[in-house]
C-alpha cells in the first residue's frame, strides 16, 4: 500500500480519481493499493507562551524574550479528528512510503512536514510536484515521483519562516503592549506593509495643492501648450504676449514605437488586475483562482512566474484556440499565428510556470462557474491571448512651435498596427466600457504642419490646475509596492522577493484589516488611528520595508542551499535582543503617550501626584509604597469598586459618603462612610452604616 496526502479534501479527491481509489472510507479514499487523505491546510501551529510557562499567562515586560528551546506544535480543536486519521495512517504497517501531494510550494512543505512530525511517522517519504491538476498532469507527477531530500532546503525555510514569524510576533507584541499599556499586535510582515500604508496617508493628510496654470494656443486647429507655470502673472503675460500674435513652427518629429505584449499572469499581477477591472480583493481573487485550480481549469496559482517552460508549446497553442472559441476572440482580434515563443523562457521558471487556462476548458461549462470564477477564468483566458499577440505599434508626433519668445509644444499618436491591443479594447467593451478611457487616450493624433511654417492671428488662453497629493493605495497598488519593497536597497543581481511571497500578500492584507490597523475604503485601503499608533512608536528596523525583504531574499537562499537556517534565526534573535534593550529605555512620559495622565490627588504618605492605573490609583515617586486598590474585600461583596470620583474624595478629605453601596431593600436606602485606613503604605478600607431604626446593631 502507498499513502498520499493532499492539503485539501477537494485535491485529495482529484488524486484518488486518478489513482483508482474510490471507496470512501472515514477521513480517507482507498483502492487500488493507494490510501489517499488530506491535512485540511494548516492542520498544525506553534503553542503560544504559557504552554511552555504558566508564568507567560500575564504578559511581563521582565519575562521578555520568550525563546522556546523545543519548539512544540499543537492540532487545531476543530482538525483533531482528521488528525486523528492521518496518525493512523501515517503508523500503518502495511503502507511503504507516504507521498506529500500538498501544494507545491513553501507552505505545502511546512503543512506535510508538521502533519508528518506530530504523527510520530518513519516511513519514507516522496513528493509529488504539479502545476496543474489535470488528470495527465497528475499521472505524470506520479509517474515521476521525486524523493523528499530533493526539497529539504524548501523545508527549512519554511520551518525558519514559522519561527520568525512566532518569535517576532510574541516578543514585540508583549514588548510593546506592556510598555504602553495599549495592545500593539507587531508582524513580520504586516507592520512594514502597515507603515507603508500610513506614510501614503501621512503624506496625503500634509499635502498642500498648489495653483499652476498651463497656457494654450490654437494655431488654426493645431493646439500647442506651455504648462506648469506657477506663477499667475507670468501665465496672464505670456497670454496677453501671445494672444493675436504669429507663432512659428520650428520642429516636427515622428517616431515610430512598439509597445511589446504584456507577460503572462503570476498571482500578484493577476490580483493586481482583477482588482483593477473588478474591485476583487487579493484574497478573494486567490481563492476564485484556487476554485478553478481545483476544477482543473487553470494551472497551480501560488506562482511568481510569468513565463511557460519550453515544452508547452503545444499544450499553449492548444490552448490558445480553445480560449479564441470559448469566449468570441475571432481573427479580427487576434491572429492565427499566435507567437508562443514569447513567454517561454525556462530560467525564468523556478517551481511553478505562470498561470494559464488548461485544457479542460473545452468541456468547461462557464455557465456553471459562480460569477467571481467567471470573470477571473477570462482574465486569464485575456491576458493569454495578450501575452502571445502580435506587437503594438503607433506613430509619436511632436510638434513644437515658438511664440512670443518662449515655446509650445503638441503631442499626438497615430496607431500603425494594434496587435495585441485589440484584444485588450474587446475586453474592455465587452466588460462595459471599463478602463476604456486608457484604451482610447492612444488613439489621438495631431494634424500635420511643417517647419517653418507661420501661423499669423494665434488664440491665447491660461487654465488653472492644482498638483495633486499622492492618491491613497488601493489593493493593486499596495500590492505592487509590497512586491517592489526595498528593491533599491539591493544590488542589481540580487533575487527580489519584497514583502512576503504571492502566496500570503492577500493574508498579510487582510490581518491588517481584521486586527483594526487598515480599513477598506471601497477600493482604497487606508490605516486606522490605531494603525498610526502603532507605526508612530516601533523602530525603524520593525517597520523597514527592506530589511523584511532582505529576510525574504534570505529565505530564498535557503531554499537553494545558499544558506543556513542557523545563520537567518541568530538575525532574528539579535534583531529581538536590540529590541528589548531599546523597549527597556522607553521612559515614563512616553509610555504614557496613549493614556494621558490626569492627577487623582496627593499621596498621603510623601505628598507626590497620585495616578489612575488598570487596577489602582498609584504614587508617581516610585520609591513610595502608597497604592490605592481598587478592588477590596469590603466591597467586592457589593460587586463594587473605587471610582475616581470616591479615589478623589479620599484623597482630598479621608473619607467619603457613598449611597447605593449597601442593598436597597423595601424601598429604603441606606448610607455608608467609607474610611481610609493606612498600614504600611496600603490603604485599607473599612465600611460603616448608621444603625437601622430600632437596633441598636451597627452594621459594618
Amino acid at each position: 500500500m502507498y499513502l498520499v496526502l493532499g492539503e485539501k479534501p477537494s485535491v485529495a479527491q482529484a488524486l484518488a480519481k486518478v489513482l483508482g481509489a474510490k471507496k470512501r472510507e472515514d477521513g480517507y479514499f482507498e483502492g487500488n493499493g493507494w490510501l489517499v487523505s488530506w491535512c485540511l491546510g494548516h492542520l498544525a501551529e506553534y503553542v503560544s507562551p504559557e504552554v511552555y510557562d504558566e508564568r507567560y499567562q500575564k504578559w511581563e515586560f521582565s519575562d521578555l524574550p520568550i525563546f522556546p528551546e523545543v519548539w512544540q506544535l499543537a492540532i487545531a480543536k476543530d482538525k483533531k479528528e482528521q488528525f486523528h486519521v492521518l496518525k493512523k495512517l501515517l503508523n500503518r504497517d502495511d503502507v511503504e512510503y507516504v507521498v506529500n501531494g500538498c501544494d507545491a510550494g513553501r507552505e505545502g512543505e511546512l503543512i506535510f512536514k508538521r502533519v508528518y512530525d506530530l504523527s510520530g511517522s518513519r516511513l519514507p517519504v516522496k513528493r509529488l510536484w504539479i502545476s496543474s491538476m489535470e488528470d495527465a498532469a497528475i499521472r505524470e507527477g506520479f509517474a515521476h515521483l521525486r524523493d523528499s531530500a530533493e526539497y529539504e532546503n524548501l523545508c527549512e525555510a519554511s520551518v525558519c519562516r514559522a519561527k520568525a514569524d512566532w518569535l517576532i510576533g510574541m516578543n514585540a507584541t508583549r514588548a510593546f503592549t506592556t510598555k504602553y499599556y495599549k495592545r500593539l499586535v507587531v508582524g513580520r510582515v504586516q507592520t512594514p506593509t502597515l507603515a507603508m500604508l500610513v506614510e501614503r496617508d501621512s503624506q496625503i493628510n500634509h499635502f498642500q495643492k498648489e495653483a499652476y496654470y498651463n497656457v494654450h494656443l490654437d494655431c488654426n486647429g493645431l493646439e500647442v501648450i506651455k504648462e506648469k507655470i506657477f506663477d499667475k502673472a507670468e501665465a496672464d503675460r505670456l497670454k496677453a504676449a501671445c494672444n493675436g500674435a504669429s507663432a512659428v513652427v520650428e520642429k516636427t518629429t515622428s517616431t515610430e514605437k512598439t509597445v511589446n505584449p504584456p507577460k503572462l499572469y503570476d498571482l500578484t499581477t493577476l490580483q493586481r488586475e482583477s482588482n483593477r477591472y473588478y474591485g476583487y480583493t487579493a484574497k478573494e481573487t486567490l481563492d476564485f483562482t484556487q476554485s478553478l485550480y481545483e476544477k482543473k481549469l487553470v494551472t497551480y496559482p501560488r506562482t511568481d512566474s510569468q513565463y511557460l517552460t519550453e515544452d508547452m508549446e503545444q499544450t499553449a497553442e492548444q490552448v490558445i484556440r480553445m480560449v479564441c472559441g470559448k469566449f468570441g476572440y475571432g481573427s479580427s482580434v487576434y491572429p492565427s499565428e499566435p507567437n508562443v515563443k514569447r513567454v517561454m523562457d525556462n530560467k525564468r521558471v523556478s517551481d511553478h510556470h505562470a498561470i494559464i487556462p488548461t485544457a479542460e476548458l473545452e468541456s468547461c461549462e462557464i455557465g456553471e462557474l459562480s460569477k467571481g470564477e467567471r470573470d477571473i477564468l477570462l482574465l486569464i483566458s485575456t491576458r493569454l491571448l495578450c501575452a502571445t499577440g502580435s506587437k503594438h505599434l503607433y506613430v509619436e508626433s511632436v510638434v513644437t512651435v515658438s511664440c512670443a519668445g518662449e515655446i509650445f509644444t503638441a503631442k499626438g499618436k497615430a496607431i500603425r498596427e494594434i496587435g495585441w491591443k485589440a484584444i485588450e479594447a474587446a475586453f474592455c467593451q465587452a466588460q462595459g466600457g471599463r478602463n476604456r478611457k486608457a484604451v482610447d487616450k492612444e488613439l489621438v493624433a495631431i494634424p500635420f504642419v511643417a517647419e517653418g511654417t507661420v501661423i499669423d492671428n494665434v488664440t491665447a488662453g491660461v487654465t488653472e490646475h492644482f498638483t495633486t497629493p499622492p492618491k491613497p493605495y488601493s489593493e493593486d497598488t499596495l500590492l505592487s509596492a509590497m512586491e517592489t519593497a526595498g528593491n533599491k536597497e539591493f544590488d542589481e543581481d540580487t533575487e527580489k522577493k519584497g514583502l512576503g511571497t504571492p502566496a500570503t500578500r492577500a493574508s498579510i492584507i487582510e490581518k491588517l484589516v481584521s486586527s483594526g490597523y487598515a480599513l477598506r475604503k471601497g477600493k482604497q485601503i487606508v490605516p486606522t488611528s490605531d494603525g498610526a499608533d502603532l507605526i508612530a512608536v516601533l523602530p525603524e528596523y520593525l517597520k523597514s520595508a527592506a530589511m523584511t525583504a532582505e529576510w525574504e531574499n534570505k529565505l530564498l537562499l535557503m531554499e537553494k542551499g545558499q544558506l543556513e537556517g542557523s545563520g537567518f534565526m541568530q538575525g532574528i534573535t539579535d534583531l529581538i535582543d536590540r529590541m528589548l534593550l531599546e523597549c527597556s529605555a522607553i521612559s515614563g512620559e512616553e509610555q504614557n503617550r496613549f493614556h494621558p495622565r490626569e492627577e487623582i490627588g496627593k499621596c498621603p504618605l510623601c505628598g507626590s501626584p497620585v495616578y489612575e492605573g488598570k487596577k489602582n490609583f498609584y504614587c508617581s515617586d516610585r520609591d513610595c509604597s502608597f497604592s490605592l486598590w481598587k478592588e477590596n474585600r469590603y466591597l467586592s461583596g457589593m460587586r463594587k469598586q473605587v471610582d475616581k470620583h470616591m479615589a478623589k474624595e479620599l484623597l482630598q478629605q479621608g473619607r467619603t459618603h457613598v449611597d447605593d453601596l449597601y442593598s436597597q431593600k423595601k424601598g429604603k436606602t441606606f448610607a455608608a462612610d467609607l474610611l481610609l485606613e493606612m498600614q504600611d503604605g496600603r490603604a485599607n478600607f473599612k465600611l460603616e452604616f448608621p444603625k437601622k431604626k430600632g437596633s441598636k446593631k451597627k452594621y459594618k
